[in-house]
């Protein structure tokens, strides 16, 4: 494998690094510099801010690389990723930590300037299976940085956002010497109605047809934001976990959950075909929500693992499904569309679901899982809506 792809790999583990670092020490965190006992609504903001920098930056970024090239772009983001994570190790103000969660927002929308450059340096061939290493290396990120941040957080509650900032700033270093440019940079000037991150989403309205199956990706990941916001929350509240514990259990669903979509999802479209893949997935997610809301030992969560991680076989099944509903020359755009769903999904969700947390925190905090549950049954009947064939095999058809 060549040096540039080694790096651009590392930069999309990084940012999901940074992305899960701070989940297990946020409550604590919060705690210490609002002084207040119910701090659902300010972790419900954090993470919908964040979304929205990604929303409304990821494609001004895209655009970026393509005039002034891929690595000025990457350098500029990873730098001020590294400028984040200091501030934030020492903000004393809540208002700074805002501040410090939309730049890391911003910074995070590189992953789509790190799939840019992959697409320049690979053959036609080769990309499928670059991509599937590119998630691949999301997921690790996304493992390592909940169980990083819960052991650190537990030796100081700064120290997580000084080791993201110390291994931000080392891969700037090595993507200043090393990584060169992957094209040619076009110079030419930016299509700035092309910027507008509802723009795909306008398209999609005038599209009856492909509604359901946008509400779907929507749904669905407003309900996967629940574990963002409530997870460490939830477990402190319910099992009085520490960070370690929140991280090791994070972490665990991570493993868990890239084993399945690493082995799984084929023989499951196989078996279930794609709409019963994704249902399966849901009903999986269901059970082990159901199981989450009403256990009273820490041990439960663990056990469940497995039966949770299942859920993963039907995003894959969904995408493959997705990717029927158009023909070929939409296929750019209506990934567009269905990226913009996942973002306002993204924004919405976190501030519903810690304001529900805040409500229920006292009496109850395992209901939170009955009203992602229920969320999930929203969703069911879409799986069965819209035509069950391909674009290109619909009767009339060429």
């Amino acid at each position: 494998m060549n040096r540039p792809l080694v790096l651009i790999y590392a930069t999309i583990c990084l940012d999901a690094v940074g992305l899960g670092v701070i989940f297990p020490i946020l409550p604590r965190l919060l705690e210490e510099v609002t002084h207040a006992r119910n701090i659902a609504p300010a972790i419900g903001i954090m993470t919908a801010l964040y979304a929205v920098m990604q929303f409304i930056f990821a494609p001004v970024l895209g655009s970026l690389s393509d005039s002034l090239g891929r690595r000025p772009v990457l350098l500029i983001s990873l730098a001020g990723a590294a400028v984040n994570y200091v501030v934030m190790a020492f903000a004393p103000q809540l208002w700074m930590l805002l501040l410090g969660r939309a730049v890391a927002g911003l910074t995070s929308a590189n992953v789509s300037v790190a799939t840019a450059y992959i697409t320049d340096i690979s053959q036609e061939d080769q990309r499928a299976g670059r991509f599937g290493l590119s998630n691949a290396m999301f997921g690790i990120g996304f493992v390592i940085g909940p169980v990083l941040g819960g052991i650190l957080g537990d030796a100081w509650l700064r120290l997580p956002f000084i080791a993201a900032a110390g291994l931000n700033a080392a891969n700037l270093l090595l993507a200043f010497f090393i990584l060169p440019e992957s094209r040619v940079p076009a110079r030419q000037m930016i299509d700035l109605a092309g910027l507008n991150p509802l723009r795909p989403l306008l398209w999609a309205v005038s599209m009856k047809n492909i509604l359901p199956i946008v509400c779907m990706f929507f749904i669905l990941s407003g309900a996967g934001e629940a574990y963002a916001v409530c997870w460490a929350l939830w477990g402190s509240d319910a099992f009085q976990w520490n960070g370690l514990w929140i991280g090791l259990s994070l972490g665990a669903f991570g493993v868990c959950q890239t084993l399945v979509q690493a082995f799984l999802p084929g023989p499951a479209t196989k078996l279930f075909g794609d709409r019963g893949a994704v249902l399966v997935g849901i009903v999986c997610s269901c059970i082990a929500l159901v199981v989450m809301a009403f256990a009273n030992q820490g041990w439960i969560v663990f056990a469940i693992m497995p039966i949770f991680a299942l859920a993963g076989i039907g995003a894959p099944a969904l995408q493959a499904l997705a990717t029927r509903q158009v023909d070929a020359t939409r296929q750019g755009q209506f990934q567009g569309v269905l990226a913009s769903a996942v973002s306002l999904a993204s924004i919405v969700a976190p501030l519903a679901f810690s304001t529900f947390y805040g409500v229920v925190q006292k009496a109850w905090p395992g209901a939170i899982w009955l009203s992602v549950v229920a969320i999930y049954a929203v969703a069911v009947p879409l799986i069965f809506v819209g035509d069950h064939s391909a674009p290109g095999t619909r009767p009339g058809s060429v």
